[in-house]
């Protein structure tokens, strides 16, 4: 009777605190990236772009690593422990937790080797050996990373979203405190900007470490969720990891192939800038405003003079010649390295800022799973269709005023939140990555959908496809001399758009009862639209007005805007974007009674907006 009594009011209680636990999640993933602002504003300021881009390359083959420990078995595990708490089996769910976590530990532990003992080899997969000191300073935290991720599964399986987003705070503080601290530090002692790098990395291994104590203890205390046992008896452990693998695999699979393809990429676009900037100066053109050749140059005609006649003076020469350490060839690849390691830092910039969107989402894919699984596992597939349909819904609210604001005002975003980098080619860059916001961020909810539902290899065959067509069109875009650096986002573009309309067009297809797209999507995009002239048009008349006059390098009269005033229009541009879109997301109705049912307060809201 007690047992009976226990499983509705878990149903309940699912239903209140879907996006209540969202909230909980995107409050939490608010005040890390705001965290993570001030580590990051600073740390590129202080690391310089060659820094930055050493401290991307080591935590892109971090990412990737912890991505195949980790990226599943969180998943599966919060799925199966919510489906034997809706069934009222506490002993399962023990039972569940102790393998994942015995699992993670091992993963954990050979992604550590790899890391450590491979470091070289890996950074020279990336075309920057300078990162290896970081991927060394990251490996310890794999193994806690991945201990984390079991006791995250294990909480967000009881709905229970308050230790993982305190967590992740403590996590970024480290990394804020012991990151920044140990970067600033060694450049004031003297070191290079790649042990620099190496050193705000190790912030992120101390975080882990301190985050996983905290962990630990609200497991012990109880605060995660009920412990108490049962009276079910527990399936083998065979059983118990089969599933978990037969879930976690397909997932881990899909996620991985973001990481894998970022690697991919990353390690690609590095290659061909340093194969075009060798071997066609033409290429050099695009990059003349901010870049000074002069080095390069020289060491190009003194690496030439040194070669027998008819010798082709291509990348697989010098290469052949650095590895003979022959010194005009070491010195043509350190200039090379260098100017790569330039543009790409001011890619990495952007992607900084593009990636904050993208993990926000993190917060809606954490409750979508366990939410339409345990209401799938009570065979309401009504209810867990009209939770897929509100979550993309809000997804797609979030996503296009996001994409649409920083492909808008792409340059003077980089301008307030990076002052140090080079404003006219990172921008750009962070505004072709604006449009790629939208799609990302659908896709990721789609793929949550997808794998809540069942088809958790649908998503896996999805990002391969989409990958491909990414790591095709960096290969050729990179290298055509008027394009350059500035194609790399356009695959971020057309990977992720591919991958979201194929994954609307699967659930369409294979989900019974599923949420009508063409809603929800048409209302946000129509506000966002309206609400991305409007920031258009304030920040230009606001640059306008607070520029001044001043005398350029030639001695000729030019405007231009300092960081204050460029801050102030920007700030005022966000703000007269913020209220159009509120205002025309009410008028719209773009959002729904039975969606802000969901939310936390969600009834009030909804009589406030006179929603209905």
């Amino acid at each position: 009777m007690a047992q009976n009594h226990r499983a509705p009011h878990r149903g309940e209680q699912k239903k209140n605190t879907f996006f209540g636990g969202a909230a909980i999640l995107a409050v939490g993933i608010m005040v890390v990236k705001l965290i993570g602002m001030f580590y990051k504003i600073p740390l590129v300021n202080i690391i310089g772009e060659q820094g930055a881009a050493d401290f991307t390359n080591a935590y892109n083959i971090y990412a990737v690593l912890l991505t195949i420990s980790t990226a599943g078995l969180p998943v599966a595990v919060s799925k199966l422990v919510s489906e034997a708490n809706a069934l009222g089996r506490k002993n399962q769910v023990r039972r569940t937790f102790q393998l994942a976590l015995a699992l993670f530990l091992t993963l954990g532990v050979l992604s550590f080797l790899v890391m450590f003992f491979k470091a070289d080899l890996l950074a020279g997969m990336m075309h920057d050996d300078k990162a290896a000191a970081g991927i060394r300073a990251l490996a310890p935290a794999v193994v806690c990373v991945g201990c984390l991720s079991a006791f995250r599964g294990y909480s967000q399986g009881h709905s229970n979203m308050t230790p993982t987003a305190v967590s992740q705070i403590i996590e970024a503080l480290c990394k804020l405190v012991v990151g920044l601290g140990l970067a600033y530090w060694l450049i004031r002692a003297g070191a290079g900007e790649d042990k620099a790098a190496a050193g705000a990395i190790t912030g992120v291994t101390v975080g882990t470490i301190v985050a996983l104590a905290y962990m630990f203890l609200s497991y012990v205390s109880g605060r995660m969720g009920n412990r108490t046992l049962g009276t079910d008896t527990p399936d083998a452990a065979g059983k118990i990891l089969g599933d978990v693998l037969r879930i976690a695999i397909p997932i881990t699979l899909s996620a991985s192939m973001v990481g894998i393809v970022t690697v991919i990429d990353s390690s690609l676009v590095q290659g061909q800038l340093q194969k075009v900037l060798l071997e066609n100066p033409d290429s050099w053109a695009i990059y003349q405003d901010f870049v000074d050749f002069a080095p390069l140059q020289r060491a190009l005609e003194g690496w030439k003079q040194t070669l027998d006649s008819g010798a082709a003076a291509n990348a697989a020469l010098l290469a052949a010649q650095v590895e003979q350490n022959v010194p005009a060839a070491v010195t043509l690849n350190e200039c090379v390295l260098d100017l790569s390691r330039k543009l790409y830092g001011s890619y990495s910039g952007a992607l900084n800022i593009y990636n904050l969107p993208t993990s926000l989402m993190a917060a809606i894919t954490a409750s979508v799973i366990p939410a339409v699984s345990s209401t799938l596992a009570k065979q309401d597939r009504r209810g867990a269709a009209r939770l897929s349909g509100s979550a993309l819904r809000i997804t797609a609210l979030l996503a296009f005023p996001m994409g649409v604001g920083l492909f808008v005002l792409g340059t003077p975003i980089i301008r307030l939140i990076f002052p140090k980098l080079t404003a006219p080619l990172a921008g750009p860059l962070l505004s072709t990555l604006g449009l790629a916001t939208l799609f990302v961020c659908m896709m990721l909810v789609c793929n949550s959908v997808l794998q809540a539902y069942g088809f958790v290899n649908l998503p896996v065959f999805v990002m391969l496809l989409g990958g491909l067509v990414k790591i095709f069109n960096n290969y050729h875009l990179v290298t055509v001399p008027s394009v350059g650096i500035f194609g790399a986002p356009v695959g971020n573009v057309l990977c992720f758009g591919l991958c979201m309309v194929l994954d609307l067009i699967i659930i369409s297809r294979v989900i019974p009862h599923h949420p009508r797209l063409i809603p929800i999507f048409a209302k946000p995009a129509a506000a966002a639209s309206l609400m991305g002239m409007g920031a258009w048009a304030v920040y230009g008349l606001g640059s306008k007005l607070l520029s001044v006059q001043s005398k350029g390098p030639g001695g000729e009269m030019v405007r231009t805007l300092s960081y204050s005033r460029n801050a102030i229009a920007v700030l005022a541009a966000i703000l007269v974007a913020v209220v159009i879109y509120l205002v025309l997301i009410v008028a719209l109705r773009a959002i729904s009674k039975d969606d802000l049912a969901l939310m936390p307060k969600g009834d009030k809201i909804a009589k406030i907006l006179r929603i209905s």
